[in-house]
């Protein structure tokens, strides 16, 4: 049962009366707290004495004025002095003859919270017994009863001396234990080493920033307990920090795909020796993702606004220059030299389309059309393509790793990024070499693919600034710079990463993005529901594509009679469609008779439509205009 704040009070005051000795609480503000029945009894006190928020000063007058503390010349300055005394809260014990004769110790000690507790203890009947041995000092040595009061008078004060200390460690161990907490709370690794390195504390978060590292790494050195990688990294700073100089610094961890931000603090000793380093670390890779990607935006934002005018215009230099070309080209009697030359201009004109096109991505963001890929024909067709783009003493050794899985992937995509670096790996290699293709799965969650060369490498400020648009270092400017920033974006709108760097025998880029299986949705019968022909037309080849068999309907109300018709596996409908029902409505009717079959829906719909919003709160949903990979992709994840 649940007792009242009132009954807890009751039963704790009970409990203080039973105690022989009077007890009395003040606060901070030398205010009455509680105090007991043998307070009141000790001193005669008043009842308005004894209420809670009774003044300490009251209490003093009033004894000081009865004659509790024998004659007092000066009332007022007697309890002014009682009152400072009290207000420096230290630990306390006095012992005192009353104006009745009663022999009393005072013990007082503070509170955390402010105030003192203060312990009255008669101690009449000890000072009777030392009386007792005073008369008895013809037989006693009198030097030994002096002693023996003496260590009576010491271990009292002793007592409450341990008392004191006993509440102050107590708050410290609480103290000590909720700073712990708080410490293995922090989204941080906290540490402290000694000179030589080695660990004397954590709070074990080390495996937050440094991911399998031990958990107890008290006593290990900064090489066993962080790794050969990061224990390079850290040295030098390590030793700027025993010299003295606090520092903050960035690396990054190639194996485990993590930025990682460490602070150096040296402690010094009194002499101004240092003796040990605190160090604070964590793990920054969403931070640092976000300001590359930030900075990468910009750039483009900005290149693009520098190129968007020339663009347009050289685009209607081309289509003028490609018209000529084939005007050219279509007459009979071109001899074999001039076609030559036509043929050289239109793939100039060509060239400088696909230009054209890299300027347009830097302004347009791609959308990823994701769809089932089975990636042992994705290795055959790649390979298909980058071999017709290489030339003929280039090796490219192709590695499929993953097992004929099929994955959702936007295979355009993909292409263009992994062609772009295999073209600049041939590009640097400047004559024979090999170029390698690892697609494999790595860390559980993520597809890598992996181009590597056995050319001279990356500089160091292709290393710092290759993802950047427009940044070449091929001679003469001949490059476009574009190659790698495609890669980058293709990472990023993947939720995935990438990184260059050097091996033995030349460079290499990474692409990591996520691992995902496809599901193959099985063949079935679609109902498909559109009052647009060329649409319907449109969505029915897909669906065909896909391996479905269609029925086809205009209206919500067709639709409806179309649904008696057995073993129907899907129904695709439009939002707006002919008729008195919407797309919604039909839905809505259509789970009503049947939870199982699973609806999508498609519409052009901006966003802000409030019926295109009511429809994304109730049912799937896809967006004009769209893809066959796009609709496939919707069919896996409302089949599953």
């Amino acid at each position: 049962m649940k007792r009242s704040r009132q009954d807890i009070a009751e039963m704790t005051q009970s409990g203080l009366n039973l105690i022989k000795q009077a007890i009395s609480i003040y606060d901070s503000d030398l205010r009455l707290v509680v105090s007991n029945q043998r307070f009141k009894d000790m001193f005669g006190l008043p009842q308005n004495l004894l209420e809670r928020g009774a003044d300490f000063s009251d209490t003093i007058r009033y004894l000081a004025t009865s004659g509790d503390y024998g004659v007092v010349d000066d009332v007022e300055q007697f309890v002014r002095e009682r009152v400072e005394q009290a207000r420096d809260f230290q630990p306390h014990y006095v012992e005192r003859v009353r104006d009745n004769g009663m022999h009393i110790s005072v013990e007082g000690s503070p509170l955390r919270q402010g105030g003192w507790v203060t312990v009255y203890t008669d101690i009449t009947e000890i000072h009777r017994q030392e009386d007792m041995l005073r008369s008895r000092s013809d037989e006693l040595n009198a030097k030994l009863i002096r002693r023996s009061q003496e260590l009576e008078h010491t271990n009292r004060a002793l007592q409450a001396s341990i008392t004191a200390l006993e509440e102050a460690k107590r708050e410290l161990t609480e103290t000590q234990a909720r700073t712990q907490m708080t410490a293995e709370m922090m989204p941080a690794h906290l540490a402290h080493v000694d000179v030589n390195g080695c660990y004397t504390y954590t709070n074990h978060k080390l495996d937050t920033v440094v991911p399998n590292r031990p958990h107890d790494i008290i006593g290990l050195h900064f090489e066993q307990a962080l790794g050969t990688e990061a224990y390079h990294h850290i040295r030098p700073q390590f030793e700027d920090a025993l010299s003295g100089q606090s520092n903050v610094f960035e690396f990054a961890l190639r194996d485990e795909n993590r930025k990682v931000r460490v602070a150096f603090t040296p402690e010094v000793d009194t002499d101004g020796e240092v003796v040990g380093v605190y160090l604070l670390s964590m793990d920054i890779t969403a931070e640092s993702q976000a300001r590359e990607a930030l900075t990468h935006a910009r750039r483009r934002e900005l290149t693009a606004q520098l190129t968007s005018g020339m663009a347009h215009d050289f685009a209607n230099l081309l289509t003028i220059i490609l018209g000529q070309q084939n005007k050219l080209e279509s007459l009979a009697d071109l001899p074999a030299p001039a076609k030559e030359i036509v043929e050289t201009t239109k793939a100039a004109a060509l060239r400088g389309g696909a230009l054209l096109d890299g300027l347009a991505n830097l302004s347009a963001q791609r959308n990823l059309r994701l769809g089932t890929v089975e990636m042992a024909k994705f290795a055959k067709g790649f390979s298909q393509l980058a071999h017709a783009a290489v030339p003929e003493n280039i090796t490219l050794d192709i590695r499929n790793l993953t097992d004929g899985k099929t994955l959702l992937l936007d295979q355009g995509f993909t292409q263009d990024a992994l062609l772009n670096l295999v073209l600049n790996a041939a590009e640097a290699m400047n004559g024979a070499g090999v170029i390698t293709i690892t697609i494999h799965h790595v860390h559980g969650d993520w597809l890598e693919f992996n181009v590597s060369d056995t050319g001279p490498g990356f500089s160091a400020p292709a290393l710092e600034n290759g993802f950047a648009p427009f940044f070449t270092t091929k001679k003469n400017n001949t490059g476009r710079g574009l190659g790698l920033s495609t890669v980058f974006d293709y990472a990023k709108l993947c939720d995935g990463h990438a990184h260059i760097g050097n091996h033995e025998n030349g460079g290499f880029v990474k692409i990591q993005i996520p691992y995902r299986e496809a599901e193959i949705v099985p063949d079935g019968l679609v109902l498909l529901v559109e009052d647009t022909d060329e649409i319907r037309k449109t969505v029915r080849g897909y669906l065909r594509a896909m391996g479905h068999s269609v029925i086809e309907a205009t209206s919500g109300e067709e639709a409806m009679e179309l649904r008696k018709i057995p073993n129907i596996t899907h129904i695709v409908t439009d939002l707006m469609l002919a008729g008195d029902m919407t797309g919604l409505d039909l839905a809505q009717k259509l789970r009503e008779s049947d939870q199982d079959t699973p609806v999508l829906i498609v519409t052009g719909l901006p966003q802000s439509n409030k019926i295109h919003q009511k429809a994304r709160e109730t049912f799937p949903l896809l967006g004009k205009p769209f893809s066959q990979e796009e609709l496939q992709h919707m069919f896996q994840s409302i089949s599953k």
